[in-house]
């Protein structure tokens, strides 16, 4: 059989396609070549220091961060870092210079303030201790700082609705207070019932305040009341900082990554797991997995 030259070959195909589906290659020369789809954004590794971080220093927060390729941090109060409010203003610009002048980002204060308590002055001690933490938030230069409800006061001693409004009250002030030095609040997804999103999202409504958001905390309780993507979006505009359990816990972090990344996501996902005796080891090993879920998403 002689050889077809490639040039009529060409043109050969060219012809029975035009033949078999008229107007095909015409309209597909008007569309030009499909858009490829934007890429989603990439999460970001950071570490909790509760409690695998609980006993480092602040110069081996860094070190230990640095080395695994985490990238942020959230410093808890209480742990041996030394982040408090008794702080000097000198002490506090030169721990905004050790993390400016490093590759790991303060993305965040931890505190461990909540709003629950029926006492009115343990709850003013509260609000008043969390408006002082926001300023050392600033002063150290994180970004945002967070807070908690701890679940709701013995049942019958008040109204679960009155503790939900109370707590979203007190937020708001704390709310104001933050946002006039700069930084955000985030309200942890905790405590018995009222880390349930439903109860999250009714203490953001009656918060009503711009400077008041969520720091998803990877609960079980996430997957009821309708399942992990109804609860997501629940507060799916509100969220600004995320807790991640141990990644072979039996919970959706694919299916989570997915979520977030489509929601555009641009805060931290922060390790919040135990001690180790060979903790760089360990935070290496969570990255490769946290990379690989995405990949998964």
């Amino acid at each position: 059989m002689p050889t077809i030259p490639p040039f009529s070959r060409r043109g050969f195909l060219a012809a029975a396609g035009a033949s078999l589906l008229p107007g095909t290659l015409d309209a597909a020369a008007r569309l030009g070549p499909s858009a490829a789809p934007p890429e989603r954004p990439r999460l970001k590794l950071g570490l909790v220091t509760y409690n695998l971080a609980r006993s480092w220093t602040l110069d081996q927060v860094i070190e230990n961060c640095t080395q695994s390729k985490v990238e942020a941090v959230e410093l808890r109060t209480t742990h041996a870092h030394g982040v408090e409010v008794t702080l000097s203003a000198e002490h506090r610009k030169e721990i905004k210079r050790r993390f400016e002048s490093s590759p790991v980002r303060l993305a965040s204060l931890g505190s461990a303030f909540e709003f629950q308590s029926p006492d009115p002055a343990e709850l003013r001690k509260n609000i008043e201790g969390a408006k002082e933490y926001a300023r050392l938030a600033a002063d150290v230069g994180a970004a945002g700082f967070k807070v908690r409800p701890n679940g709701f006061p013995p049942r019958g001693a008040v109204p679960e609705e009155t503790t939900l409004r109370q707590i979203g009250q007190a937020l708001a002030e704390v709310g104001t207070a933050a946002a006039a030095v700069g930084v955000e609040v985030r309200v942890e997804v905790h405590g018995n019932g009222t880390c349930r999103l439903p109860n999250i999202r009714k203490i953001l409504d009656h918060a009503a305040h711009s400077n008041v958001y969520v720091c998803w905390n990877s609960n079980a309780e996430d997957l009821f009341d309708g399942g992990l993507e109804s609860n997501f979006a629940l507060v799916r505009d509100k969220i600004r900082f995320v807790h991640l359990r141990d990644l072979f816990e039996d919970y959706p972090f694919p299916k989570l990554f997915s979520l977030l990344r489509d929601a555009n996501y641009s805060g931290y996902c922060c390790a919040e797991i135990p001690e180790s005796s060979d903790p760089v080891r360990v935070l290496k090993y969570f990255r490769a997995l946290f990379l690989a879920d995405q990949d998964c998403a």
